[in-house]
């Protein structure tokens, strides 16, 4: 907020990828995914609330941190998950985001779309950082 012309172009940012294709509910799991990764309290609680607006299930949103093993998702679903979890995780392995990871997205996902996805996951990662180190507090707005 001490920079309004960041926050601004970062908003406007976050408004077009959602015109892009992805689905809101699809888009709302990969920033929960990476609010979780990232220990983003903020983003988590308002990424929630979101999602309940969108109609998602509790049972849903309960399970995004363990998707993998949970029956709830779709395989579009779990290619955004993975990718999600892979851009947020970019230094934990030597090939951050593998080819199998971006293909399988792809496979779900046109150009567009991906590119939506990609936007998508980088603007959490930046509010999360952003809320993370300034120690901002759920609920708190």
């Amino acid at each position: 907020m001490l920079i309004p012309d960041a926050m601004q172009a970062i908003m406007a940012l976050h408004a077009s990828v959602e015109k892009c294709g992805v689905a809101a509910t699809t888009l709302g799991l990969a920033h929960l995914r990476a609010s979780q990764i990232n220990g983003c309290a903020p983003c988590i609680e308002m990424g929630r609330q979101q999602a309940k607006k969108n109609e998602e299930t509790e049972q849903r949103l309960f399970a995004v941190s363990a998707w993998r093993e949970a029956p709830w998702f779709t395989d579009a679903e779990r290619a955004a998950l993975a990718l999600t979890e892979a851009v947020t995780r970019l230094s934990d392995r030597t090939d951050p985001v593998p080819d199998a990871v971006w293909d399988e997205a792809a496979r779900h996902f046109d150009e567009s779309a991906l590119a939506a996805l990609v936007m998508s996951i980088a603007t959490t990662n930046l509010f999360n950082r952003v809320n993370v180190s300034t120690r901002q507090v759920a609920g708190a707005w």
